[in-house]
């Protein structure tokens, strides 16, 4: 087992605040207390054009470092329209991860608002987007927390979505447990 002081530096890039204190909450739940935040700045341009520019940029970081550093990447991108193999693939295909890098690319289907609508103990489909049913007053914190705490270690439920069955797979390629 990785000790706190062991844990890695994680990196989080991401398409808005929303992606980044979920993402942020998971992993301090975990353990993880490093984390740099790299998140589309608001009402400048789309969040997932933000990700997919600053991917490469971010992934040419990480390589420089983890020769040396305990680093890891974490991408949060929303599937929106396209399915999570297109979304992964539009990152992935110019600049391929290898199987032992610690880059984990998190695909929400349709956002991450499906994800907390599913946390939240409500039916959901990824294709319905719930962004507004979590636009104010509802932190993501809270939701991420119960996922760390509660479900993962229990093992997501069949029926939960597909896109964070999908994220479960992803988490095991981050060396962070």
């Amino acid at each position: 087992m990785t000790t706190s002081r062991h844990k890695p530096q994680l990196v989080i890039l991401c398409e808005d605040l929303r992606h980044y204190h979920f993402a942020r909450k998971f992993f301090q739940s975990r353990g993880l207390k490093k984390i740099i935040p790299n998140i589309c700045p608001k009402g400048r341009r789309s969040g997932e054009q933000y990700v997919r520019e600053h991917y490469a940029q971010e992934l040419k970081a990480y390589r420089s470092k983890a020769n040396y550093l305990n680093i890891a990447l974490v991408v949060v991108i929303d599937a929106d329209l396209k399915s999570i193999d297109e979304r992964i693939k539009s990152l992935d295909d110019p600049n391929p991860r290898s199987d032992t890098e610690n880059i984990a690319i998190f695909v929400p289907a349709r956002n991450i608002e499906t994800w907390i609508h599913y946390l939240n103990g409500h039916d959901y489909n990824e294709k319905d987007s719930y962004k507004s049913l979590y636009n104010k007053g509802i932190s993501p914190s809270k939701f991420a927390e119960k996922l760390a705490k509660k479900i993962c270690p229990q093992g997501l439920q069949d029926d939960a979505p597909s896109s964070l069955h999908h994220a479960c797979q992803e988490l095991k390629r981050l060396q962070i447990d």
